[in-house]
């Protein structure tokens, strides 16, 4: 037995599904082959949607919808809200939901062992070598000590820390140099 149309006024058998619309998935009207044909024919739907909306729609058609994260050195899985404020502050960005680390001193010392490896296989370029010599510091540096540095160098240096004295500008200037390149090159 086949259920009439949907169409008002037809009483034929609807034999032919149509998508009721957007916000309505899996919600379809019965209509027979005539009202179904007209029906899609004047289907549209993106209506009401603005142009922003209709691209990024399509832009996350690519990837099925489904939330992604950025790989690699610097992405990571997100963290949800109450995992993260369950953590040390200096711990916020890592998510240990096992807690394997935790035997380890946690994700933070997991990360510097992690810093350690790469740098000891990371080539240090001339340029590189030159602002760590410049902050006294040596190739196998975190990027926590070459920061600590800085900031110590700077106070040491600055003129409204020595009284107005300008003797120590061009070495200021040097650390400053250094400091940007390395945070320019990543080293952050």
């Amino acid at each position: 037995q086949c259920p009439a149309c949907e169409w008002p006024n037809c009483k034929a058998p609807a034999t032919h599904r149509a998508p009721k619309g957007r916000l309505r998935e899996r919600e379809y009207w019965q209509f027979c082959l005539d009202h179904v044909r007209e029906y899609n024919h004047a289907y549209n739907f993106f209506a009401g949607m603005s142009a922003e909306d209709i691209a990024r729609y399509q832009k996350e058609a690519v990837i099925g919808h489904r939330p992604t994260w950025k790989m690699g050195m610097n992405g990571g899985r997100p963290t949800s809200r109450s995992h993260s404020s369950r953590l040390h502050p200096e711990f916020s960005g890592a998510d240990d939901p096992l807690g394997i680390f935790r035997e380890f001193g946690g994700p933070a010392d997991a990360r510097r062992a992690s810093e350690r490896r790469l740098s000891e296989f990371r080539p240090t370029r001339n340029a590189q070598r030159k602002a760590l010599d410049a902050l006294g510091l040596e190739a196998d540096a975190s990027a926590q000590e070459v920061k600590t540095r800085f900031k110590a160098l700077v106070k040491r240096h600055h003129p409204d820390a020595n009284g107005g004295d300008r003797s120590s500008e061009d070495r200021l200037r040097e650390i400053i140099q250094a400091y940007n390149y390395l945070k320019s090159i990543g080293f952050r």
